[in-house]
């Protein structure tokens, strides 16, 4: 952003909040406009903080999704996920800070990553997943360059784009429900069952359930921090149980809650350019076309609400609702989708949580930069995440699942030609585990729905377009059967 774009918006919407400090006392203040969106730095300190204290728990949740393996039976390493995901985190969150200069901070996308280890890495190797989340950063950057990205979202139904956040929403919480023990593949009956056998077995599976309603009782009361606090007293509670039934380490999904050694290490940079592209003839040209276009999906929808929505919150829209700038800021969150696939994190987007960090009174990116270094120190720290397990992990991707699910009160039910489709993308994500299937059938569903009512104009090309695609990648298989006959 220049100065002259951003000015303008934070004096409309800062009229009358009374004198400001002088500008240009210092090259941060000249930089950033602080004394011009009325803050101050401790503020912007004290508000990168909170955002850090917010969002760190996806050096946690973004391993527990990564830790399947491959279609070789291969894992990635534990550590060096870790690092992956701060290396990352920090990179993006630090370009945002020094070019968009908002206070936005960004990290791995849960639904990017539920997509990598579900729907890519089972048909691949980790390298060639990680070169699937390069290239839908590249797209990203390009829609956001050419301002098509901005078309797409007009495009799209907003019934839609707020079921495709209920859908990822649904689907991260049931990553953790499994991770947790909590739900099992069922051995007869049902698909899927309460426990291995119908009840909830051994002392992870119980800390989790506390865990999951401490960090709702603590959101009840509006709590700062709530899912950090969950995590930290679910672990410390860990430990305990731990040490006093004397547990067996496989009990745990990632072992024993315990330190060993020393509490601080060296990076381990071991996933850093382990990315291959191609490889992946034996997928199709429809596969991998539908792969990259799920992944853009995963990362697209939330990043642009989501900047526009903190950016609002902290005054810096002109009248209009428009942040000027917003390209910029559009360019970051896209290029992390490359960058965390460089990193070997997964794709980056802009979080939610940067709207802790503006309650505290951050305006500028100063309080980006402060949220940055903050994940690059945790570089250093890799040790202690070992000791929180993965069923205390996995309670905070059931919150915000539950948090995702909020978006439930735009769509209007009454009306069945967008409460048929949203229906259809919310269930069909965690029932078959794709968020693929979801969209696509949310998609098909309204345009037909639209077609039925004799309105078969009013979903635009676009849409069009996209159901052919979809419909498509549904008849995939009799497709190929029919032409392998011929």
């Amino acid at each position: 952003m220049t100065q002259s774009s951003v000015e303008p918006a934070s004096t409309a919407r800062n009229a009358g909040a009374g004198p400001r400090p002088a500008a240009g006392r210092s090259w941060p203040d000249r930089y950033f406009h602080i004394s011009a969106r009325g803050s101050t730095a401790g503020r912007e300190v004290r508000g990168g903080i909170t955002t850090f204290m917010a969002m760190s728990y996806i050096l946690l949740l973004n391993p527990l999704i990564l830790s399947g393996p491959d279609a070789s039976g291969q894992r990635l390493g534990h550590a060096g996920l870790i690092t992956a995901t701060a290396l990352a985190a920090a990179v993006c969150t630090l370009a945002m800070g020094f070019l968009g200069r908002v206070p936005l901070a960004l990290a791995a996308g849960l639904g990017v990553s539920g997509v990598l280890s579900t729907q890519v890495a089972p048909h691949m190797t980790w390298p060639q997943a990680m070169g699937m989340c390069v290239l839908y950063g590249g797209v990203i950057v390009l829609l956001a360059v050419t301002g098509l990205r901005e078309l797409v979202m007009n495009a799209l139904p907003l019934a839609l784009k707020h079921a495709i956040t209920m859908g990822i929403g649904m689907f991260i919480a049931l990553i953790g429900l499994v991770k947790a023990g909590f739900v099992h593949a069922s051995k007869g009956g049902g698909p899927v069952t309460l426990g291995p056998a119908g009840e909830l077995a051994g002392w992870p599976v119980l800390i989790f359930c506390v865990t999951l309603l401490a960090v709702f009782m603590l959101q009840a009361r509006d709590v700062p921090g709530a899912i950090l606090i969950g995590i930290v007293v679910g672990t410390v509670l860990a430990v305990a149980v731990n040490s006093a039934a004397g547990l067996r380490p496989s009990a745990w999904q990632n072992g024993a809650p315990e330190l060993k050694g020393s509490a601080v290490s060296m990076p381990d940079f071991s996933l850093f350019g382990h990315v291959e592209f191609g490889g992946w003839g034996s997928l199709g040209v429809m596969s991998v076309g539908m792969i990259v276009f799920t992944l853009v999906l995963a990362g697209f929808f939330d990043a642009m609400a989501t900047i526009i929505g903190v950016a609002t919150e902290a005054r810096l829209t002109d009248d209009r609702g428009r942040l000027p700038g917003l390209s910029t800021a559009l360019f970051v969150d896209g290029a992390g989708g490359a960058i965390g696939g460089v990193a070997g994190a997964s794709g980056q987007t802009v979080f939610v949580e940067s709207a802790t960090g503006v309650g505290e009174g951050a305006r500028t990116g100063l309080s980006s930069v402060v949220t940055g270094l903050l994940f690059a120190a945790c570089l250093f720290f890799t040790p202690l995440t070992r000791i929180v397990p993965g069923e205390v992990a996995a309670a905070a991707l059931v919150v915000i699942g539950a948090m995702m699910m909020s978006s439930a009160r735009h769509v209007d039910w009454g009306d069945r030609a967008v409460a048929v489709p949203a229906f259809l993308t919310v269930v069909l994500m965690p029932f078959t585990y794709s968020i693929t299937a979801g969209v696509g059938a949310g998609v098909i569903a309204f345009t037909a729905i639209k077609a039925a009512q004799g309105k078969w104009r009013e979903p635009g090309a676009f849409m069009w377009v996209l159901t052919a695609v979809f419909t498509a990648y549904f008849a995939l298989h009799p497709i190929e059967g029919w032409l392998g006959a011929k």
